[in-house]
C-alpha cells in the first residue's frame, strides 16, 4: 500500500461530505461529523485525504502528548514544560481498530511498578496520540457502546481521563473526531447519535459520467500514486490555505440576534432534545460564514447548518430513518427572518349576522363553498343532488360511503373474509411496538457487553478475584494485599512499604451483561393468516425486535410456509432491516415447523464457529401446528430435541387463539427445554404476574432445598 495519500481535491463528488469534513477543519468545536453510507463509497479515502490538508502544529519536544508550546497542559504527564523548545510536525492521523480495548484507547498505568516502587508509570494511549489531530473510527457502529461513550466524552471535555485504583493522569485530549459507518449493519443508539456534532447521509452516484471519472482517477492512482498526487498538488495546497484562511477569521465571524433565534426556532420546531442541537448548529453556521470569507452569519448558513446537524437528532423510535422536512425547515426560517415586533392589538370584529345585505354578493354565500347550502342536500331535496337537483349525484367516498349508497344488489362478488389455508395473503401492517419481558440465556457468558444476559465482562460490579491472565489491567487491591500479606516476614520487609511479588497480584473478575444472538423462528402459514391475528403477532415480533436493539443484541429470522424455510435475514446487528423484513411478510400455505427448525439448527451451528462467545437465544413465533408430508408433527418435535441435547436457550410465543386450544405450543417448548410465553403475556400488564409466579417459584425452590438440607 502507497505511502502517499489520495488527494481530497481528487475525489468525485460528495458535496456534503466534504463540505462536514472541512468545517470540522475549520472548527474543531463543532463536534465532528459521522458519515453514514454504503460500502464502496470512498468514506475512508476521503477521512484520510483530509489530515494531509490540516495546518503543521507546533509541538514541544519530547512531549509524547504533543503540547502546544505556547499553552502547555498544567497536566500534562511529561511535564511540566518550563521554556520548552518546539518543532514543527503534521496533524496526526489516527485511526481506531473496530476491536481495541478500553486501556489501548486511554492508555495504560503500570500497576505493577505504582504500588512496588510509587511511580506513576503511564503508557499514552490513542488519544494522546490523537491530540490536535484526527481521531478516525471506521465502523463506529461497531464499537461496544461504553468504548463509543468514552471516546465521545473525551471528544465534548477535550481531556482524558486515567483511573485505578486511586491512581490517576489526565491529560489533554482535543481532536477532530471523524467516524464513519454502514447503516445496514446495524444503527447507533440515539443518545449517541446526538454526541456527533454533523451527520451526512452518502450514496455511490448513479451518473455513469460521473463513476467512470472515479475509476480513471482510482486507476490513475493505483498506477503513479506520487504522480496522481502531483496532478492535484496546486489545489490541495490552495484549499489547505483557505482552511488556515477561515481559522484566523473564525473569532471575527458575529452570529446575529436574527440568525441565532432561526436557530433556536428550527430546533423548537423540529422538537429536538436538550440544547446540543442549538449550540451544534450555531458552531456550524458560524464556521459556514468563516469558510465563505464573511464576517456575518446569513440565513443560508443557518439553512445548510440545520441540515447537516439535525437530521441525525430527529430520530424518535429506533426503526426511524435519520432525515429533514426541508418544507418545514423552510417555512421557520422565513418566519424568523426579520427582528420580532411587538404584536399591535387586532381590530375587533363584528358580530355574525351585523353586516347589511347591500354588501357585496360574497358576504350572502355567492363565493364557491361559503354556504351551507353547497355542503350537500337540503332537507327538502334541493340543488345538493336529491330528486329534484338537477345533475345527477357523484358517488360517496371514505367512510361513510356505506352510510350514504343505497341497498342494491353487489355487482362484484363478495371476497372470503379469511383466505384458505394454501393461498398467499397480502402482508399486513405489524400492531404498534410496547415493552416486553426480558429473556435471557441461562448461567455466565463471555460474550461482548451488552444489556441482556449475565456475563464476565470488563464492566459491571466485581464478584471475585483471580491471578491475572495476560496483563494486569484491573488491580483487586485486597486481593492482592492479602495475598502479599504472609509472606512479608520471609522477604525480609523493613519498613512501612510492602514486598510485592508478581505472583501475589490479583485481578477484578466483574459481572455485567452481554448482548446475545436472538434468532427468530417465524411460522407465517395459513393457519396464521387471519388478518387480527397476524397483526398482533407482527406487533409482538416488533416489540421483541425493538428489545433486541435496546440489549444491542444481534438477531436472524427465518421464515416457514409452503414447503419449506427461509433465511429472511441473515444475523446482523441491523435490528431496522429486521423490521422491515417483517414489515413486507406475506402468510399462506402449509406449516412445515420441521423445516424451520433444521434452518434455524444450521444457521446456529454457523454462527457457532464464527463467534463462539455469543450465546444464542431462540425465539419460535407460532401456534404449534405442523403440517406438509408425513409424520409432520413428530418430525418438528424430533428437530426440537436437537436444541435440547445442545441447552440452547429457547422462548415459544405461543400465537393460538380461539376457545379450543390444543397446546401444541406449550409441548412444542417442553421439547425445546425452554418456554411457552401467550401473546397476552408479552404485555406490560401480563408482565406482572408473571414476576409473581417466578417469585412464587422461587420460594418454593427455596423451601424445598431447605427441607431437604435439614433432613
Amino acid at each position: 500500500m502507497s505511502d502517499v495519500r489520495y488527494p481530497f481535491t481528487a475525489i468525485v463528488g460528495m458535496p456534503d461530505l466534504r463540505l462536514g469534513l472541512l468545517l470540522n477543519a475549520v472548527s474543531p468545536a463543532v463536534g465532528g461529523v459521522l458519515v453514514r453510507g454504503e460500502k464502496g463509497t470512498a468514506k475512508s479515502t476521503m477521512v484520510r485525504a483530509l489530515a494531509g490538508l490540516l495546518p503543521t502544529l507546533a509541538a514541544v519536544d519530547g512531549c509524547r502528548f504533543a503540547c502546544d508550546p505556547a499553552a502547555p497542559d498544567p497536566q500534562c504527564p511529561d511535564g511540566p514544560h518550563d521554556r520548552p523548545s518546539a518543532s514543527e510536525r503534521p496533524a496526526q492521523l489516527v485511526e481506531l481498530p473496530v476491536g481495541v480495548a478500553e486501556d489501548r484507547i486511554v492508555g495504560s498505568l503500570d500497576l505493577e511498578r505504582a504500588l512496588a516502587e510509587g511511580v506513576k508509570a503511564y503508557e499514552p494511549g490513542l488519544l494522546a496520540k490523537a491530540h490536535r489531530g484526527v481521531l478516525y473510527i471506521d465502523e463506529v457502529n461497531l464499537l461496544q457502546d461504553h468504548v463509543v461513550d468514552l471516546l465521545l466524552d473525551a471528544a465534548a471535555m477535550g481531556r482524558s481521563y486515567v483511573e485505578r485504583e486511586g491512581v490517576s493522569v489526565r491529560h489533554a485530549a482535543r481532536f477532530l473526531l471523524v467516524g464513519t459507518m454502514n447503516p445496514e449493519e446495524g444503527e447507533l443508539r440515539p443518545q449517541l447519535l446526538d454526541r456527533f456534532g454533523l451527520t451526512v447521509e452518502i450514496a455511490a452516484t448513479r451518473d455513469p459520467a460521473e463513476r467512470a471519472e472515479v475509476v480513471r482517477r482510482r486507476l490513475g492512482y493505483d498506477a503513479d500514486p506520487a504522480g496522481f498526487a502531483a496532478r492535484f498538488a496546486a489545489d490541495e495546497q490552495a484549499l489547505a490555505e483557505r482552511i488556515t484562511a477561515a481559522r484566523e477569521l473564525l473569532p471575527k465571524v458575529e452570529l446575529t440576534d436574527v440568525a441565532l433565534r432561526q436557530i433556536t426556532a428550527v430546533c423548537a420546531a423540529f422538537e429536538v432534545d436538550g440544547l446540543r442541537a442549538d449550540i451544534v448548529m450555531a458552531r456550524t453556521a458560524v464556521a459556514l460564514a468563516a469558510w465563505d470569507g464573511r464576517t456575518e452569519v446569513l440565513e443560508e448558513d443557518v439553512r445548510k447548518a440545520a441540515q447537516l446537524a439535525l437530521p441525525h437528532r430527529r430520530r424518535r423510535n429506533p426503526f426511524d430513518a435519520p432525515g429533514l422536512d426541508e418544507e418545514q425547515l423552510d417555512r421557520t426560517l422565513e418566519e424568523h427572518a426579520q427582528p420580532s415586533e411587538p404584536e399591535e392589538p387586532e381590530e375587533p370584529s363584528e358580530p355574525e349576522g351585523s353586516g347589511g345585505s347591500g354588501g357585496s354578493g360574497e358576504a350572502e354565500g355567492e363565493g364557491e363553498g361559503d354556504g351551507p347550502e353547497d355542503d350537500g342536500p337540503g332537507p327538502d331535496g334541493g340543488p345538493g343532488g336529491g330528486p329534484d337537483g338537477g345533475g345527477a349525484p357523484e358517488p360517496a367516498s371514505g367512510p361513510e360511503a356505506s352510510a350514504a349508497e343505497p341497498e342494491e344488489p353487489l355487482q362484484q362478488p363478495v371476497p372470503a373474509q379469511h383466505p384458505a389455508p394454501t393461498r398467499e395473503s397480502a402482508p399486513v401492517a405489524a400492531g404498534d411496538p410496547y415493552r416486553t419481558k426480558l429473556f435471557t440465556v441461562q448461567g455466565t457468558g463471555h460474550g461482548a457487553q451488552g444489556r441482556r444476559s449475565p456475563a464476565e465482562t470488563t464492566g459491571g460490579h466485581t464478584v471475585r478475584a483471580r491471578r491475572p491472565q495476560g496483563t494486569l489491567s484491573r488491580l483487586h487491591l485486597t486481593a492482592t494485599l492479602q495475598a502479599a500479606a504472609p509472606h512479608q516476614a520471609a522477604r525480609g520487609r523493613a519498613g512501612r512499604a510492602l514486598v510485592l511479588r508478581k505472583d501475589d497480584f490479583r485481578e477484578q473478575v466483574r459481572q455485567g451483561r452481554e448482548s446475545n444472538l436472538v434468532l427468530f423462528v417465524v411460522d407465517a402459514s395459513g393457519s396464521m393468516a387471519a388478518r387480527q391475528r397476524m397483526t398482533a403477532v407482527k406487533g409482538a415480533v416488533l416489540s421483541l425486535l425493538m428489545d433486541a436493539y435496546q440489549r444491542r443484541d444481534k438477531i436472524g429470522m427465518i421464515t416457514f410456509r409452503g414447503a419449506d424455510a427461509e433465511l429472511a435475514l441473515p444475523p446482523t446487528s441491523s435490528v431496522e432491516v429486521g423490521a422491515a423484513r417483517l414489515e413486507s411478510l406475506p402468510t399462506g400455505g402449509r406449516t412445515p415447523l420441521a423445516a424451520g427448525l433444521l434452518r434455524a439448527h444450521e444457521v446456529l451451528r454457523v454462527e457457532r464457529l464464527r463467534d463462539p462467545s455469543r450465546r444464542p437465544l431462540l425465539v419460535v413465533v407460532t401456534d404449534g401446528r405442523a403440517t406438509g408430508g408425513r409424520d409432520a408433527l413428530a418430525r418438528s418435535q424430533r428437530a426440537a430435541g436437537l436444541f435440547a441435547a445442545q441447552g440452547t436457550a429457547s422462548v415459544v410465543l405461543d400465537c393460538e387463539s380461539g376457545p379450543v386450544r390444543l397446546g401444541l405450543a406449550r409441548t412444542l417448548a417442553g421439547l425445546l427445554g425452554g418456554t411457552a410465553v401467550s401473546l397476552d403475556e408479552l404485555r406490560p400488564e401480563g408482565v406482572a404476574s408473571l414476576v409473581r409466579e417466578n417469585r412464587q417459584d422461587s420460594r418454593r425452590e427455596n423451601r424445598a432445598t431447605t427441607m431437604r438440607k435439614a433432613a
